[in-house]
Order: C-alpha cells, then structure tokens, then sequence
C-alpha cells in the first residue's frame, strides 16, 4: 500500500472477528486498500510504537477536579489555503476556543471548528448558557455527559447541541489527563508515539492545471499521503484532476478523494466505475452521508474502498452505519461522534467490526485517540488552528507526533487569539 507506514500489520478479514466479543463476521468485509483484483485482505500499516517519555504527577492537582466555570471565545482564523468542495469554498476556520477552569487551578482546552461563521455565534452562547448549571460539578466527563444529554433529551443530540456537549467533554478529559500530569493518550492506556498522517490542508476543486502545484506542495514534511476534493460538473474533469495529481506525486503516495456528499448514487457509481484502476486509496462520502444503503450499493460497484463517517453523530449513528455494511473504512469526526468519551465507545464497535480507523479534523485531540484506538488507521492532518496555538501539532516524516505534554497539548497563543477574536 502506498503510503502508509513502515511496520505492516494484516487482519484477515474473511474469517470471524478475532477479538474478544460476541459478533458475527463482517458480513462483506473490508477489501484491499489500493487497487487490486479480488481478495479481500485488509492490509493495516502501523507506526513504529515507542514509549511515551514519563511525567510527573502535580502534587496540587491530586483532589477531585471540580469544574469553577467556560470561558469561550469565538475567532475567525484565516485559512492558508482556502478549500473549493463540491458544497461549498471554505476561507477562514470560525473555532469557538473552550477553556475549563476549575477550582483546584487546572483548566482544560479545546475547540470546536463550526464549518461557518453562522453557526459559530450560536455555539458560543449555547456553551456560555451551559458554564452555570455545570458550576461546581465533578470533572467526570461521563458523569457530565450523562447530565447534559438529559437535559437536551427531548431537543435532541445532533447538531449545535452535539457540538457544545462534545467541547465539554474534551475539556474536562484534556483537563483530567492535566491534572495527572499525563499526555491525554497516556491517560488512555496508549504508549504510542506517532500515527500515520496525510496532508489534507487544500487540494481542493481547483481545476486540472492547478492541483499538481498544490498537491506536490502538500508533500513537504515528508507526507507521503494527500487528499484530492472531487465532484465537479463534469465525470471526465474528476478522473483528469485525479490524472494529474498522479503524475505530480508519483506512485508511491496514497491518494485518497472526498466528494463530500454531492453525487448521487446511480451518478456515484459511473463515477467510481471510471476512477476504478487510478490507485485510490480510498473514497469518501460519495453520496448523502446519512444515506446508509446508498453507500452500501456504491459498495457493491466499485473496487475503490469506501470512506465515510465524519458525519456520525455519535455512536448510534455508526452503528447504524456499521448493519448497513455502507462503508470499508470509518473516520469518526471527535466533536460529532461525542468528544472523547464518544470516539472511546466509535473504536470500540470498529474493533468489534475490523473496521479500519482513521480522524476527521481536529489532529491535535486525534493524534491521541488514534493512538489509543486498536484498529488506528490514518490521521487527517489540517493546520487549521495553527495561528491560535502555541505549539502546533508536529509532523515528521508523515507521521503526527503525539504531544508529549500533559494533557491534549493544546494551549493558546494569546497574541494571536487577541487578533482574530470576533465580539
């Protein structure tokens, strides 16, 4: 497989699952992930794991974190190359910035990446109107979460809601793994160091004459993986683009393509139909993505294996998902499958199906679930949040460094949030 990473790991995916659950096989298993004719081996490669280095625990922080308050500010960061998809051209990142404070001194951080300034304001205000009535409450984050899913029962859990509730409870695990003195992935029982990463910062539909600059640009630090956008108005102007790309990056990079959602399903199988034989890696949500059986049936066409689930929300969502047989590979999105605790329980159910798994988004809070999540495949690498933060999430040789410090890494670059905050 192009691109992956140096130590191959293969499961068999034609037997019944091997791991220690009640479950049926796949019933059409994942198949190989490049170009192939028949089998249906899916071949997983691992980074090299090293050991975490050890940390010291404070002192100070070892009585039960108590949550003193949100604070929450929205900014409008600019994005170094602006992304043209099938929906829509996406030019600056709106990320509401989550801090948890609490009363023993430790404050845990996140943020929420909110698609488009219009749902931004309202996301805030929503976290703002939540800061009281989690006053003084245990940072437990399933306990939290138990408590604000009952008070949204009857509104429900997707969207704005699902958003706000997921930036709650990666604060309060980043504020938990804080308060240990622990990387978050080492509070997860993880030793590994690095995953495997591709470079998915632009390449978006910008035409054939075009994408070969840009995509030969998004192999600096050694990527050795990138993401094409797809779905233009023409089926020929897809596979040129795809072309194109291939002769600037050469064969020995995985090419994966996203139509984020725009195809239909008999319009997804001509198209996937005439990308059969150019190596992709993998492709993603070529039609609606709550349209399970759809991407079953594009399933049942093509060779290409099939990406989906950056719009689960949670866990019920991917279940579904998973009886459909929609997909080949899942890549939960860590604020739409539930923040942390959500992605905990998404790994589980791709351990139990041998799905392979990759991250939608998000890379610095990713890096550490994919290190903890068995079936880890690829980290979607954006740079996104970069201007904001402090010490931004390292790449080297095409792999995501996971941050050595307590917590998710992430702090703020106060200057520069200063900068791009939006009243």
């Amino acid at each position: 497989m192009a691109g992956g990473a140096p130590v191959p790991w293969t499961t068999e995916t034609n037997r019944p699952c091997r791991f220690f659950c009640v479950c049926a096989p796949n019933p059409r298993p994942p198949r190989h992930l490049t170009r192939r004719s028949a089998g249906f081996n899916v071949r997983l490669r691992r980074p090299a794991i090293a050991p975490l280095p050890p940390q010291e625990v404070p002192v100070e922080t070892s009585a039960l974190l108590t949550v003193r308050e949100l604070r929450v500010r929205a900014v409008h960061v600019p994005m170094p190359l602006p992304l043209r998809t099938s929906s829509g051209t996406i030019q600056i990142a709106p990320l509401a910035l989550i801090d948890l404070l609490t009363e023993q001194g430790v404050t845990g951080h996140t943020y929420l990446f909110c698609y488009t300034p219009l749902v931004l304001k309202p996301v805030v205000q929503l976290l703002e109107n939540l800061s009281p009535l989690i006053q003084g409450d245990p940072v437990a984050p399933l306990a939290l979460e138990r408590k604000l899913q009952g008070m949204f029962r009857l509104l429900g859990l997707k969207g704005v809601t699902g958003m706000a509730l997921a930036g709650i409870d990666m604060a309060a695990w980043d504020a938990q793994a804080r308060a240990q003195g622990l990387p978050l992935a080492r509070l997860l029982g993880a030793d590994r160091d690095r995953v495997p990463a591709y470079n998915s910062c632009g390449l978006g539909m910008i035409g054939s004459h075009d994408a070969p600059v840009e995509a030969e640009h998004l192999l600096v630090h050694g990527f050795e993986a990138i993401k094409v956008r797809l779905g233009y108005v023409e089926a020929r102007t897809d596979v040129e683009v795809v072309w194109a790309v291939r002769r600037a990056i050469g064969e020995r990079v995985a090419l994966m393509a996203d139509y984020n959602q725009i195809l239909s399903v008999a319009e997804a199988v001509r198209r996937t139909d005439a990308l059969q034989d150019e190596d992709l890696h993998w492709v993603e949500e070529p039609t609606l993505a709550d349209d399970f059986s759809g991407h079953a049936q594009i399933r049942s066409h093509t060779r290409i294996p099939v990406q989906m689930g950056e719009n689960w929300w949670g866990t019920h969502d991917m279940a579904k998902s998973l009886a459909a047989g929609a997909s080949d590979l899942g890549m939960p999105d860590a604020m739409k499958i539930g923040g942390v605790s959500g992605w905990l329980r998404a790994a589980a159910l791709a351990e139990a199906a041998g799905m392979p798994v990759s991250s939608h988004l998000f890379p610095e809070v990713s890096a550490h679930l994919l290190a903890a999540t068995p079936t880890a495949h690829w980290l979607e690498y954006v740079d996104w949040a970069n201007p904001v933060l402090r010490s931004p999430l390292r790449i080297e040789l095409g792999q995501a460094v996971v941050s050595d410090r307590p917590g998710t890494g992430i702090e703020w670059d106060e200057d520069a949030v200063a900068q791009y905050l939006v009243n």
